[in-house]
């Protein structure tokens, strides 16, 4: 779960608890610990508010025991839960419910590189996977992580890690280190000679390969 997942998860805890409770507030009790350590946070963001020493002696009254804590929501944070709630969801694309594929998160700084390699697809010999390019053309950007969302079959992010590999040989190899980190793929130049040399122009390799995703590669768990 992502970082805005997480707080929007904890607002809608304490939306409905304090709704619950009738009184707005949602008491140390009533919440899961995971919860507890993110209210700090939100209180930081104008979010969350917390019960001052006269709110607590209230909610000790109401609740006949000893209340040393409760949160609530601004109304910032209500806002949030309502606009959250009411926000339209993006029917998911074939390729996101494929379960042959997998999601591939980039950074901008792989993306980049990424868009130099399909753009070069006419004057590779390796070229890129077939559909590798119209994946990139169609990703979306998570901007509250800065990621770029790629849904992509095995053969493509092979193809991605030969992509980030050209990269890292002529300037940067932070985004190979970084996918081979994340996906356990690395391009392998020792192995992909061992499965022959690839196809040149479209025509059959002396091994028999074929000319799309020859990018040899390992994993690397």
């Amino acid at each position: 779960m992502r970082s805005w997942e997480r707080a929007l998860s904890v607002l809608e805890a304490l939306c409905e608890r304090g709704q619950a409770a009738g009184h707005g507030w949602t008491l140390d009790t009533e919440l899961l610990p995971p919860h507890l350590q993110q209210v700090n946070a939100l209180v930081s963001q104008g979010l969350v508010e917390l019960a001052c020493r006269e709110d607590c002696a209230e909610l000790s009254a109401l609740e006949g025991r000893p209340v040393r804590w409760a949160a609530r929501l601004t109304p910032y944070g209500h806002d949030t839960v309502a606009y959250a709630q009411s926000r339209p969801r993006p029917e998911p694309t074939p390729a996101e419910t494929d379960p042959d594929r997998q999601l591939v998160e980039l950074i901008p700084s792989q993306m980049a590189a990424l868009r130099v390699f399909v753009g070069l697809a006419g004057g590779l010999r390796v070229p890129p996977a077939e559909g590798l390019a119209e994946q990139v053309r169609s990703a979306s950007c998570d901007h509250g992580i800065k990621r770029w969302r790629l849904h992509l079959t095995p053969e493509q992010i092979a193809s991605v890690a030969y992509g980030l590999w050209l990269h890292r040989m002529t300037g940067s190899a932070a985004e190979a280190n970084r996918f081979a980190r994340e996906y356990g793929i690395v391009h392998s130049p020792a192995l992909a000679a061992d499965e022959g040399p690839p196809a040149v122009d479209g025509l059959p390799s002396p091994a028999g390969g074929a000319a799309q995703g020859s990018a040899g590669v390992s994993g690397r768990g």
